[in-house]
């Protein structure tokens, strides 16, 4: 049974999706009206001569609703498509003349939508997940959070797989491919190792020519940071300096790492085999060079005083641990102890309110829940996507120098674990990069999966 605190919290407005519980509420009116099976009729025998008879006319009858109901999801995802396309060209109308200002149907339905980078095939993906989850022979659980998170998903990967392949037509293609770490890639606190799954997927998109990076909330600066994260993906390096590795050296270097949201970066070196550190005039985008050192060090000190306070008034001295590093402050729990779910919501949210109040003078702050502690970063994760977007294509040894600079919002995916609106440190990534939200590191090799599955399928 679900607990009335998981309900409670569900219905939360910074742990919702808007557009997601739009299209979940579209799909529940054909649930109710299309989705019951008639009721045992007591008088069968003047209809059948059999329960066996019966038993096969439900059976005829089950598969004649499933079929209808499929038909009314198919009909309602690909109205939702086409008000996808609109709202596309109607930000590019409006990116193109910005006093316009148009506002498409779909923002006027669900005001807090997005930019979508490329169109969504969401009855293709529809069709293709309803195989697998069996959604429209469903008779008693309605179309879900999770179905339609999932459709999205699968949208996305047909999507960005198709301009993939029409690259030679269209002059743009998926180059660049960014995952969050923790429940990403590897369990929370976890680090890879070489039989994991995803190591083979992630070694395939590199072998593709794609650059793939990490960009993580774990901070770590200069040389040494270049250790730490060494260890983090250790099965993924050790996979790469096998002799029998399909990679080139110039493939292996195409592997980075961002960390502190948008802080730190890091490249793999074939001639150290690991990380080397990256200057930040090397990569740092030119809002981020204007930041002023002093507000930086104002915010973090003011941001510190904060948590001290949050930390006294609930009582969690004892059991948690203030960390102060360069660029981040955060609280941990102590070794065998745990901060409640209830206090890292109300600090990570206490600490945005707080970030509201402070005049940051333009630079960027994020504040997140980790999922066992909390921390507010300098930066965000769709500034590291677009650092890695200038950075990369701008390289001088990079195959793509040719194309268009930077790679594109359309040209890049970020796949992560928090995309709630508030307190989840991927949302910003939907700024600037197409985005598939995963809740642990098997959907992401079960994407991934989709993803190599589609770019080799001729």
């Amino acid at each position: 049974m679900t607990s009335r605190y998981r309900v409670e919290y569900a219905l939360k407005s910074h742990r919702r999706d808007e557009f997601i519980e739009w299209i979940k509420g579209l799909l529940a009116v054909p649930f109710v009206l299309h989705a019951d099976v008639e009721n045992y009729d007591e008088g069968f025998a003047e209809h059948y001569s059999s329960m066996e008879d019966y038993e096969r006319y439900l059976e005829t009858q089950e598969s004649v609703i499933a079929a209808e109901c499929q038909n009314r999801y198919s009909e309602i995802f690909s109205d939702v498509e086409k008000l996808v396309d609109h709202t596309m060209i109607i930000d590019d109308i409006n990116d193109k003349d910005p006093g316009r200002n148009l506002n498409s149907r779909l923002r006027k339905l669900v005001p807090s939508v997005g930019r979508f980078f490329t169109p969504l095939p969401l009855n293709e993906a529809f069709l293709v997940e309803d195989e697998r989850r069996s959604i429209s022979k469903r008779r008693l659980v309605s179309p879900s959070f999770n179905d339609i998170r999932v459709i999205l998903n699968t949208a996305q990967v047909l999507a960005l797989t198709k301009i993939y392949k029409d690259h030679l037509k269209s002059g743009s293609k998926l180059k660049l491919v960014t995952f969050d770490g923790d429940v990403t890639l590897y369990e929370d606190g976890k680090s890879l190792v070489e039989n994991d799954h995803v190591v083979s997927r992630l070694v395939k998109l590199l072998s593709l020519g794609l650059f793939v990076s990490v960009v993580t909330a774990a901070g770590y600066p200069g040389q040494s940071g270049g250790a730490k994260y060494h260890e983090r993906l250790k099965g993924l390096i050790d996979a790469m300096d096998r002799p029998d590795c399909i990679l080139t050296p110039k493939q292996k270097e195409n592997l980075l790492v961002m960390g502190g949201e948008s802080n730190y970066l890091f490249r793999y070196s074939d001639e150290i085999k690991t990380f080397r550190f990256v200057d930040a005039n090397e990569w740092h985008l030119p809002l981020m060079l204007s930041w002023d050192k002093n507000k930086i060090t104002f915010i973090m000190e003011t941001i510190g005083k904060h948590m001290i306070h949050l930390q006294k008034y609930y009582n969690l001295n004892e059991s948690t641990t203030l960390i102060r590093k360069e660029r981040s402050i955060g609280i941990i729990p102590n070794e065998g102890r745990k901060i409640l779910r209830e206090h890292l919501e109300e600090i990570v949210l206490s600490c945005s309110n707080k970030l509201d109040e402070i005049l940051t003078e333009g630079i960027r702050v994020c504040a997140f829940n980790g999922g066992s502690d909390v921390w507010v970063d300098i930066g965000d994760k769709s500034l590291g996507v677009e650092a890695l977007q200038r950075y990369l294509c701008e390289d001088p040894g990079d195959d793509l120098s040719h194309t268009v600079c930077p790679i594109l919002k359309s040209e890049s995916l970020h796949i992560g674990d928090q995309f709630a609106s508030l307190g989840a440190n991927d949302f910003k990534a939907r700024l600037s990069a197409c985005t598939v939200w995963i809740a642990s590191p098997r959907e992401t090799v079960a994407i991934l999966d989709d993803l190599i599955n589609y770019i080799d399928q001729n």
